[in-house]
C-alpha cells in the first residue's frame, strides 16, 4: 500500500475536542500507511500541552512528526512563508486544516495548488465581535477546499449558505473508544454523601449555556439534593460564578477548571448534561455514552443525529430550564418499576451500544483514509 503523506495544520495549545480527534487519527492511521506531519503555530514559548502531546505520540509511533510555525502576532506575514516552505519540504499528498485561521492561511499561501486540501469545519463560537469577524473569513477560504468535512447536518447547511459547493461537503461524526473512561474517579471529590451528581464538560463559553443548566439545577431542590460538577474553563466563568451566588448554589457546585482530560470525573456522575445552544458532534456527549452515564442534552446541531430522545438520551429544547430540570429529575429519581430496568440504566445501555456500532475511532479513520486516498489518486 502506497504511503500517504498528510500535512495537518491546526492552531492549538491545549487538548480540545478537535485535537483529540487529530491525535487519535494520526496514531491509528499509521497502520493504514498514512504518515502525519502536524503543524501548529506558536507565540513566545515553543512548547505547550498540545506540542508535548504530539511529541509523545511521535516517540511511540513512527510516521508522526511535529512542526512548529513561530508567529509574532495576528498580522505577522511570516507564517505564510513558513507554510509554503513546509509544504515544499514535506511534499504532502493531502493537506488538512482545522478552524478559521488555518483555513485562511492555507488558501492565502496558495497551498491548494500543491496538493488536495481537506478542511475540517467544527462549527463556530461567538465570544467577541472580533471572533465573529474572523469567522466570516471562511466564506472566502472554504470555497477553495477540495473537500470540507463537517460534523452535522445544520453545519452542512451553514456551509452551503457560505458558498461551499454541496457536493464537496461530507459529514463525519466524532469518535471515541468504546472502553474510554477506565480512569474514572472512585472517591467522592469532597461531595457530601447523598447528593445526586450532575456533570457538564466543556469550555465555559456562551454557546454552552451553563446559566440555563444552573437554573435547572436550582429547580431540582428540595425534592432532590443535587451537586453540579462543571469541568472546563473559559470567558463565561465570571457570569457562572455570579449565577451560582444569585441562585444560592454555593456549596452545591464544583468548578474544576481546565482539565487535560475529563475522563476521571465521569465516575462520579449520575447524569451528564449538555445544555448547549449550538453544537456540532460533541465529544462530551460521546464521552458520557462511552462511560455508561445517562445523558440529558439539548436537541441542537448534531446531537439528534447521534442519540434518539427517550431511546438513548433525553432531549430538550435549548434554553428551557424547566424542561431540562424535569428531564434530569426523571433520571435521578425514577423508581424501579417491577422488572423493567430504570430509565437511567436503559438510556446508558443503548447509548453505549451506539458507540460500539457507529462511533469507534477505527471506523472513522478508515472512512477518512478512503477519502484521502481517493482525492490523492484523482489529483
Amino acid at each position: 500500500m502506497k504511503t500517504l503523506r498528510l500535512l495537518a495544520i491546526i492552531e492549538a495549545t491545549s487538548i480540545t475536542g478537535p485535537v483529540k480527534n487529530l491525535l487519535e487519527f494520526a496514531r491509528l492511521a499509521t497502520t493504514e500507511n498514512v504518515f502525519t506531519t502536524v503543524a501548529t503555530f506558536t507565540r513566545g514559548e515553543p512548547e505547550n500541552q498540545f506540542t508535548r502531546a504530539v511529541q509523545e505520540l511521535s516517540r511511540t509511533h513512527q510516521g508522526i512528526f511535529l512542526e512548529t510555525i513561530p508567529e509574532s502576532g495576528p498580522f505577522d506575514p511570516a507564517p505564510l512563508r513558513s507554510l509554503r516552505t513546509l509544504a515544499e519540504r514535506v511534499q504532502p499528498d493531502i493537506i488538512q486544516t482545522h478552524a478559521v485561521k488555518s483555513h485562511f492561511l492555507v488558501r492565502s499561501a496558495g497551498l491548494p495548488k500543491t496538493a488536495p486540501w481537506v478542511a475540517f469545519h467544527h462549527g463556530y463560537t461567538w465570544p467577541t465581535l472580533k471572533a465573529r469577524a474572523y469567522n466570516q473569513l471562511d466564506r472566502w477560504s472554504l470555497r477553495a477546499a477540495k473537500q470540507v468535512l463537517t460534523v452535522s447536518i445544520p453545519f452542512r447547511e451553514q456551509l452551503i449558505a457560505f458558498g461551499v459547493r454541496a457536493e464537496r461537503i461530507q459529514i463525519i461524526h466524532n469518535a471515541i473508544p468504546a472502553d474510554w473512561g477506565a480512569e474514572r474517579l472512585r472517591g467522592d471529590a469532597g461531595i457530601p454523601a447523598g447528593r445526586k451528581v450532575i456533570l457538564i464538560v466543556g469550555r465555559l463559553s456562551r454557546e454552552k449555556d451553563h446559566l440555563t443548566l444552573l437554573e435547572a439545577v436550582h429547580r431540582l431542590r428540595p425534592a432532590i439534593t443535587p451537586h453540579l460538577i462543571i469541568v472546563g474553563d473559559g470567558p463565561e466563568k465570571q457570569r457562572i460564578d455570579e449565577k451560582i451566588r444569585q441562585l444560592e448554589l454555593t456549596g452545591f457546585v464544583t468548578l474544576t477548571g481546565h482539565q487535560s482530560s475529563a475522563e476521571p470525573w465521569y465516575g462520579l456522575a449520575d447524569v451528564a448534561v449538555l445544555s448547549s445552544l449550538s453544537e456540532g458532534s460533541p465529544n462530551a456527549l460521546l464521552e458520557a455514552m462511552a462511560t455508561n452515564v445517562p445523558v440529558v442534552a439539548t436537541a441542537v446541531g448534531g446531537v439528534p443525529e447521534i442519540v434518539t430522545d427517550e431511546e438513548s438520551a433525553l432531549l430538550v429544547k435549548p434554553g428551557d430550564a424547566a424542561a431540562m430540570s424535569a428531564a434530569i429529575a426523571r433520571i435521578l429519581s425514577e423508581p424501579q418499576l417491577g422488572t423493567e430496568p430504570k430509565l437511567a440504566a436503559r438510556l446508558a445501555k443503548r447509548s453505549h451500544e451506539l458507540i460500539v456500532e457507529r462511533h469507534t475511532p477505527e471506523a472513522r479513520v478508515r472512512r477518512l483514509v478512503a477519502i484521502y486516498r481517493g482525492l490523492s489518486q484523482a489529483s
